[in-house]
């Protein structure tokens, strides 16, 4: 009986270790383009540091099925340039909250380059593909100021890999940085509906200025935490 004990022993040792499972895969895919500097770079990061730690945000999470997620957080500009500035983190309080916050601020910026939207995506898909979490649902959050891709994959050929693997992805437009009202130039919201953003429930957030940015973010966690989707869905299987 104790050479049995000690070889089941040693056999649960040499196991894998069971994945983690978790309410929600996380990625969040921020804009790290040309577009962007360095102020905005740790602007952006400060907001979502912001947001993940919001009460309200960690009271959405506590009230899920698992009562955890995991989340990573990615900087993408040029095609093959994409950095992970956070690694995924399993969320689960306002402990593992402030972690991931505090993780956030310092590491240096890694990513630039133009566009390459459709590079990112699945840069995104396969984080979620590669990791050793569960997630009852998986989704990308796609956040940037255009829809322009100058090099990698076309956003088409991309999206469609992404949506035909099951990951949603939902869009925050930012619209404005250091201006009063919206940009004059093309409808960012409307172009992410149509070439972005896809699967059942996908939605756009919209920034509208750097005082809206923090609060942006913090609804739009709420909403993918949920998992209930605001009023005006654009949902998408294509």
């Amino acid at each position: 009986m104790r050479h049995l004990v000690l070889a089941l022993a040693l056999a649960l040792l040499a196991a894998p270790a069971f994945a983690e499972d978790v309410e929600l895969e996380l990625v969040l895919l921020a804009d790290a383009s040309g577009s962007i500097d360095a102020a905005e770079i740790r602007f952006q990061r400060q907001g979502y540091a912001d947001a993940i730690t919001d009460p309200r945000v960690l009271d959405t999470i506590a009230n899920t099925a698992y009562g955890r997620i995991a989340v990573t957080y990615v900087e993408w500009a040029a095609a093959s340039t994409e950095d992970v500035v956070v690694p995924w983190t399993i969320i689960d309080g306002p402990e593992s909250a402030a972690g991931f916050a505090d993780a956030l601020i310092p590491p240096p910026r890694r990513a630039f380059g133009r566009n390459s939207i459709g590079s990112a995506l699945l840069f995104g898909k396969r984080l979620i593909e590669e990791n050793d979490i569960t997630g009852w649902r998986k989704v990308i959050d796609f956040s940037g100021d255009s829809v322009r891709n100058w090099g990698g994959p076309p956003i088409e050929t991309a999206r469609a890999e992404v949506l035909e693997a099951g990951i949603v992805i939902n869009g925050l437009a930012i619209l404005c940085r250091g201006c009063s009202g919206r940009p004059s130039g093309d409808d960012l919201e409307r172009l992410y509906e149509e070439r972005i953003i896809g699967g059942p429930g996908a939605f756009v957030v919209t920034a509208d200025g750097a005082e809206d940015f923090a609060d942006a973010v913090r609804r739009k966690l709420i909403l993918e935490i949920s998992g209930t989707p605001p009023l005006r869905v654009i949902a998408s299987e294509r």
